[in-house]
This record gives structure tokens, sequence and C-alpha cells, in this order.
């Protein structure tokens, strides 16, 4: 086993009140053989304060300019030295076991991309009883991310991805944001074997009224870029793995509809639908395909 496994990349711009919690999450994980490299994002809140509590124990990098999530992370991703990537947002933190997990996964079936499971939670950090440690690990293999047929939470921190994969697509594309993960997932279509994990959650993910996830109409030209893209041929298969590819696109755009029309965009949400008609054909295609099929296999590994 490599000496550093595994290099955890924790990127934040002013979540002082947060990323203590991120970082003693990330030093906390059980496993030898990982480093913790912090990525300040231009803070103006007093978060490098914080950071100077951490002098010796992690990488730190503070950003002059505020260049933005995806940079951020590609500046981490520079100073790493590990095998995998493992990305983490400063308002959220790891689960107590999160890396035991991977490396179990690791072990077994060498994955390019692992696909975590987050909780969400608002307020304090849920505490934890020693009974709630996990035992097994329930996971889908598929042999690319293009043939994924289960729901999956789209999030930096729920994506932990082999060094020599994430070159092979140049990092996170800069200046893509919000969606970013989605974005970087379909560049990621062909990288090879991925492992989604059902359970045990290994991610805590903060609800606060700062999630981008709350803006929602930012992602309706999101998803209208992501489909540009596509259109344009930037992800990878040619025109043997277009329907999967769309099917994928048509599942993400289906799910900002009807986000923005239960908010009151009724208008983004028609218009986003009718762009996006044939992907979303696809993605009703291969919805009705999984139900006739069945879904990938899950398997069980004992950690």
């Amino acid at each position: 086993m490599p000496s550093i496994r595994f290099s955890i990349i924790v990127t934040f711009h002013n979540q002082r009140e947060f990323i203590r919690e991120a970082l003693e999450s990330a030093l906390s994980q059980r496993r030898a053989g990982f480093e913790v490299i912090a990525i300040d994002d231009a803070s103006t809140d007093g978060t490098p304060e914080i950071l100077q509590n951490y002098d010796g124990k992690i990488k730190v990098k503070c950003l002059e300019t505020n260049e933005g999530a995806c940079s951020a992370r590609n500046r981490g991703a520079a100073l790493a030295t590990g095998e995998y990537l493992v990305f983490l947002d400063g308002d959220d933190a790891f689960l107590p076991w999160a890396l035991d997990v991977y490396e179990r996964i690791v072990q077994a079936k060498k994955p390019a991309l692992l696909l975590a499971g987050m909780s969400w939670f608002k307020g304090p950090l849920p505490a934890l009883q020693p009974a709630d440690a996990p035992r097994e690990i329930t996971l889908v293999e598929y042999p690319d991310y293009f043939r994924r047929d289960r729901g999956f939470g789209h999030s930096a921190s729920a994506m932990v991805i082999v060094r020599q994969a994430f070159e092979d697509v140049h990092g996170w594309l800069e200046g893509f944001f919000p969606a970013e993960d989605n974005e970087m997932a379909m560049r990621l279509g062909t990288c090879g074997r991925v492992i989604q994990i059902l359970s045990p959650l290994t991610i805590l993910h903060r609800a606060h009224a700062g999630n981008s996830i709350n803006s929602i109409s930012s992602f309706i030209p999101a998803m209208k870029n992501l489909m540009k893209r596509e259109r344009q041929g930037h992800y990878p298969g040619g025109a043997r793995r277009r329907f999967e590819r769309r099917a994928l696109l048509g599942g993400m755009v289906l799910h900002w509809a009807r986000r923005a029309a239960k908010n009151g965009l009724y208008g983004d949400a028609m218009d986003l639908m009718l762009r996006s008609s044939p992907m979303l054909l696809a993605a009703a295609a291969r919805r009705l395909g999984v139900i006739i099929g069945g879904r990938q296999r899950t398997e069980m590994i004992k950690l």
C-alpha cells in the first residue's frame, strides 16, 4: 500500500463557523496513510487565524484572491501526494469511519471512482455512540459511471477519485458552478470501475442558509450548460454511449425542473423541460429498462 493512500482536500471561503469541525473530522480519521490539505479561497472572516492552530498537522494554502470552488479544489489536488483524492467542502464533515470504509473498498475493488452517501443535518454535529459504528458495507459495482442505475446525491464531498482519472480529465472545470459535481462526474463517465456506497453513510452534509443548493434559479442555467456541453461532445464515450449520457443528464434536469416548479419558478421549469426533451425521453426509457430488467445487484463487504 502506498504511504499516502488518501489525500483529503478541504476547501472553503468565509466558513469560519464550520471549518474547525471539518478539519477535526478529517484529522480524527482512524486510518494511517492519509494527509489533509486545506485551501482557503481568500476568506475575509478570520478563517486564516483558525488555520494557524493546525500548523504542522495539515498542509495549508491561503489564496490571495477568491478563485471559486473548482479552482480551490484543483489547487489542493496539485499539492496532494495520495493515490486517491477525497474532497470535502468546508461546511461538511466526515463520519469517523469514512476512510476505513473507503480503504476496505479500495482493497477489494480498486475503483477509479467512489460515490459516497451523505447524511443531512442542521445545527451542531450529531452525537454518535459506539454502537453507531458500521460492521459491513453495502455497495453496488458498475463498470463505469455511465452505467449507474441508482440515484446519487451529487456533491464534491461525496466523490473519491483516483488520482490518475482526475488528472486524465484535467480536474474540476474552473468557472463552472453550481452543478460542478455533476459536470465532473460526466467527464469521469468512462474512467473505469465505479463503486456506489449504499451504506454506511460517510459524510455529514450541513444544511444552512448559505448552501448553493438553495439557489434554485442558479441551477437552471447550469443544467442548460450541461446539456450544451453534451451536445458539443465534451463527455466521453462517443455515439455508442450517447443514450446513457443523455439518460443521466435527463434525470438531473428533471430533478431541478421539479424543484423549480415546486418553488414557483414555473416559467424556468417549463423552459428547461422543453429544451431537454430528448434527454428526458432517454431518462424515461432508461428508467423503464431498469424496472423491467432490474438494477445492478448489491454486494456486502465486512469491515
